[in-house]
């Protein structure tokens, strides 16, 4: 082997991924699954991502960076607009482009809102993958005129059919990525799995309860923040969180009769919090009400949604 090969061959390879798709298609089942560990919520239902969520796969010779987005729809109101922006911005910085779709995905009106997140990834003109997922839920003979179909657009270097949920085929994706990621030193120390602070996880994974909970339009109502973290020496961590809804009809509903309901909700988010950090805590939660704050510019700003 000459030594320009070999050193081709052990150069370190660098950069972030993109996961982009339509809401529920399970990008963010995806990116557990890469990493082995829960990074991002994930419930049955659509748009429970709202933040761009970095996740960190430290390798042998390399360092893939993903960022799970909100998924991509027309906006309705302001939040909705902000995680759609989020995902255009996350396509916008990465390096390579996996765009998610579902295996069996009706045609029709499905069709225009797919080509939304088309037209940005070929808008982007980067290295795109083609992530055909729950291959597990059809048959060999459905998934082949998908791959046709989009083999078509020559828009994708790889289109990939993978279980994101039963991993499978995610290890020839790891293997195909890191062909495409550029050489590089890496972004982050080798031991990081993410650049968030243990807060917005716990915020995280209160709302993923709520959103386990409750129907209609409630869990899309809410949100949450933590308001007070205290690691405290020989005690529980001491956690104070606020969830915020539009109406005092919510409210009532997540308090319920005696506060069982939220004490409900304490409780199962307690338990993944303590999963997640590895150490007991004392979780304390509070409801409030701001009418309308999905479409207060202001009130957005300040919860952190927009451009990263």
């Amino acid at each position: 082997m000459s030594e320009e090969k070999r050193n081709r061959k052990d150069e370190f390879r660098t950069g972030y991924v993109a996961i982009v798709g339509e809401p529920n298609v399970g990008k963010s089942t995806l990116m557990n699954a890469l990493l082995e560990q829960k990074i991002s919520i994930v419930t049955a239902k659509p748009q429970t991502t709202r933040h761009r969520i970095l996740g960190i796969l430290n390798g042998n010779g390399y360092q893939a960076i993903f960022l799970d987005t909100p998924g991509i729809l027309k906006p309705m109101y302001l939040l909705q607009k902000a995680m759609v922006d989020t995902a255009y911005s996350a396509i916008e910085d990465a390096d390579v482009v996996f765009l998610m779709i579902e295996a069996g995905f009706p045609k029709g009106e499905q069709d225009e809102k797919r080509e939304l997140v088309l037209s940005r990834v070929r808008r982007a003109d980067k290295p795109s993958f083609l992530l055909i997922n729950k291959i597990d839920l059809v048959s060999k003979a459905e998934l082949l005129p998908i791959i046709d179909r989009y083999s078509k657009l020559l828009l994708f270097e790889e289109i990939i059919p993978i279980s994101a949920l039963n991993h499978e085929n995610l290890d020839d994706l790891k293997a195909t990525l890191i062909r495409y990621l550029p050489v590089g030193e890496p972004y982050f120390p080798q031991d990081a799995i993410t650049d968030q602070p243990e807060r917005f996880f716990v915020a995280e994974l209160i709302r993923e309860k709520v959103f386990e909970k409750y129907r209609d339009e409630i869990p899309y109502s809410t949100e949450v923040e933590v308001v007070e973290f205290k690691e405290r020496e020989g005690k529980k961590d001491f956690i104070s969180a606020e969830i915020t809804v539009e109406r005092n009809s919510q409210k009532g509903i997540l308090i319920g009769k005696g506060g069982a309901a939220l004490k409900e909700i304490g409780e199962l988010a307690r338990k993944e919090i303590e999963k997640f950090l590895g150490r007991p805590v004392f979780l304390e939660m509070r409801v409030k009400v701001r009418q309308d704050w999905r479409r207060d510019e202001r009130w957005l700003k300040r919860l952190g949604y927009g451009r990263r």
